[in-house]
């Protein structure tokens, strides 16, 4: 009963916002299927450790002295000491992208640069907000679509805000099929939204998948050496997929790899969502400004559509341009069930695709640079 009362006694009210915060995540990743790989270990996690006088994280024991508690030290050799869960977990995702419409259009490549617009624009709001530059940027990495690039980058900047940044990220990219068509629609006439776009599917060799992954790595480490580490272990990936040769590996990567890394990082994060830290005004900035990031790249995509159809006589429908984010491949399914709703005959899905994947490249390259940009002018 002591250690009963101990506990009790020792609960605050940021604690129990956080216990519904947990409950929240975990019946959105239920009942709803939002991201659940990633939102259920989080939403559990935010609860354990805000659990009063438990293991999970550090606590003096009698006669003992301190000890590190598992979460903790799962977070400190996981993500703090060497960011190995968030790059590795750029295998699986690498293992299971098809780059093929991609190749096969290759001016989709823009696309993938235009809706990274939101990144730049949410580090200036929160920059203007009052935040720290590497907090600014750390935040606005949550336009990149990408949960493990948010993670890494807010890491390695040493951002104060991982576990709002984290969970911003992510929900957001679940919320994509709700987000995105409000955006579209902002800045599309139906007319727009009803365009009709060619698809003259071409093979594209085997030789030319297997070198796409290599020249990229190279292309990347010789322009933006602080992407390398994200878009190498990518590339990676999506190698063992397309080389022919080791097929049960690139399954593993999909599947086990995937899927254990994912359980790891969503219940690590949590070591970052204890209460003192996460219940505050700037966590209600952060999820504002992640929502702004997200808004923004849609448009920022759509608008280089719109303006490349200035120039072009095959013009592009605009939505394909918001599938420019990395959020791979419910973007693309939107823009498809949009097209569709708007004429049932309208077919963008590989244009869309194509744009997607691009998305995934973009999204790791621009974090790369952020990395680069805030440590260069932080020296």
């Amino acid at each position: 009963m002591e250690f009963l009362t101990e506990g009790l006694c020792a609960l605050t009210w940021q604690q129990l916002v956080m216990y519904g915060i947990g409950i929240l995540l975990i019946w959105l990743a239920i009942k709803k299927e939002y991201e659940p790989a990633l939102l259920l270990p989080m939403g559990f996690g935010a609860i354990l450790v805000n659990l009063p006088a438990t293991g999970v994280l550090n606590q003096v024991l009698d006669g003992v002295g301190e000890t590190r508690g598992i979460i903790q030290w799962l977070f400190e050799v996981g993500i703090e000491a060497s960011e190995a869960l968030p790059v590795l977990l750029f295998i699986g995702i690498g293992a299971m992208i098809d780059f093929g419409p991609l190749l096969s259009n290759p001016r989709m490549f823009l696309f993938g640069a235009g809706a990274q617009f939101g990144i730049f624009a949410a580090i200036l709001l929160a920059v203007l907000l009052g935040f720290d530059l590497k907090d600014a940027a750390s935040i606005g990495i949550i336009g990149a679509a990408d949960g493990p690039t948010s993670i890494l980058v807010s890491q390695i900047l040493k951002s104060n805000y991982i576990g709002p940044i984290a969970v911003a990220a992510y929900s957001y990219m679940a919320l994509v099929p709700v987000i995105q068509p409000l955006a579209i629609r902002l800045v599309t006439t139906k007319k727009e939204r009803m365009i009709r776009m060619k698809y003259e599917p071409s093979s594209v060799s085997r030789q030319v998948r297997i070198a796409f992954p290599i020249a990229v790595t190279m292309i990347v480490g010789l322009v933006a050496p602080s992407s390398v580490a994200l878009v190498g272990f990518l590339m990676f990936g999506n190698l063992i997929r397309e080389c022919g040769v080791l097929n049960t590996m690139s399954e593993t990567a999909q599947n086990t790899l995937s899927n254990l890394i994912t359980l790891l990082l969503g219940i690590t994060i949590s070591f970052r969502m204890q209460a003192e830290r996460f219940v505050t005004t700037d966590t209600l900035l952060i999820m504002a400004i992640g929502m702004f990031a997200f808004v923004m790249d849609t448009i920022g995509g759509v608008m280089l559509a719109k303006f490349m159809n200035l120039f072009t006589k095959d013009k592009i429908n605009p939505m394909v341009g918001a599938a420019g984010i990395s959020a791979f491949p419910m973007s693309s399914r939107v823009v498809q069930k949009m097209a569709m709703a708007e004429d049932p005959g309208n077919v963008l899905l590989m244009h869309a695709a194509g744009a997607n994947v691009s998305g995934q490249i973009a999204s790791v390259i621009a974090g790369g640079l952020v990395i680069s940009l805030v440590t260069g002018f932080l020296g």
